[in-house]
């Protein structure tokens, strides 16, 4: 059931701006992206394999504050931008909502879509706790007949090479919380997920080949989004509103079709 972390919700007046930003910064290139009519959202992509960083604006405030996503986008908007929420990939959410507890106050399954430039139309649907924080994710399942999750062109991205001189992919988000456990204990009350202490006042989620850290405040950035790439380089570090993408080299990522593994 439980596939891994989808994506990372991070908020900014100007997408295109954030991008152009992390690709000179950071070697990474976003391609695609879209607009949630729905929603009042706007975003562009940096693929990771099947991750991606999102970088989400927002054109219609009244669309958004009336939605399920568009609040927790504003709120990070009033702190100058960052980390809103992320999304955690499953491949049966209709399972996943069988399994979850009654008291974990899941909303869904929900349909959403978003067209492309290029007029294709990528589908999902995703269930949500009622108020979504970067301590408080969703769950998403993609329709794999629609557009961007073909076995294609999932094997496109698994090969893609960034601007950075090799494939990235998204190794965890670390995000600051009073209550470290308790935000941990919500996940695994939903998800079969393995929790355990990583460190002082601090504690890890496996999800798939990724974690979720979550740990007390503390004088770094609220949120750490880190990412490999699998050629040798020092760590650079950039920041979205208040929070840090971190990307570092480490071992070749093997590919095999559309799976990747970390080697």
């Amino acid at each position: 059931m439980l596939l891994g972390i989808d994506h990372v919700v991070l908020a900014t007046d100007d997408p295109d701006a954030a991008a152009a930003e992390l690709e000179r910064r950071l070697g990474l290139a976003a391609a695609g992206g879209g607009r949630h009519e729905a929603l009042g959202t706007f975003n562009r992509l940096i693929w990771l394999g099947d991750a991606y960083l999102e970088l989400i604006g927002v054109f219609d405030r009244d669309r958004a504050a009336a939605s399920w996503l568009g609040p927790s986008v504003l709120e990070a908007l009033t702190r100058g931008g960052g980390l809103a929420t992320w999304a955690i990939a499953v491949d049966d959410l209709d399972d996943a909502l069988r399994w979850a507890p009654p008291d974990a106050g899941l909303v869904g399954p929900l349909d959403g879509e978003r067209q492309r430039p290029d007029g294709r139309i990528v589908r999902w649907q995703l269930a949500h706790p009622a108020a979504l924080s970067p301590v408080a994710p969703f769950l998403i399942e993609h329709d794999v007949t629609a557009a961007e999750w073909s076995a294609e062109e999932r094997s496109v991205r698994a090969a893609e090479q960034h601007p950075v001189g090799g494939r990235a992919r998204l190794v965890g988000v670390e995000v600051q919380t009073p209550s470290p456990a308790v935000a941990a204990g919500r996940l695994r009350s939903v998800l079969a997920a393995s929790v355990e202490p990583a460190g002082r006042a601090a504690v890890r989620v496996r999800l798939g080949l990724q974690e979720a850290r979550f740990v007390t405040p503390r004088p770094s950035a609220p949120a750490i989004v880190d990412v490999i790439v699998d050629v040798a380089m020092r760590t650079r570090v950039a920041r979205v509103g208040d929070s840090e993408i971190r990307i570092r080299g480490f071992a070749p990522i093997e590919t095999t079709g559309a799976d990747t593994v970390e080697t």
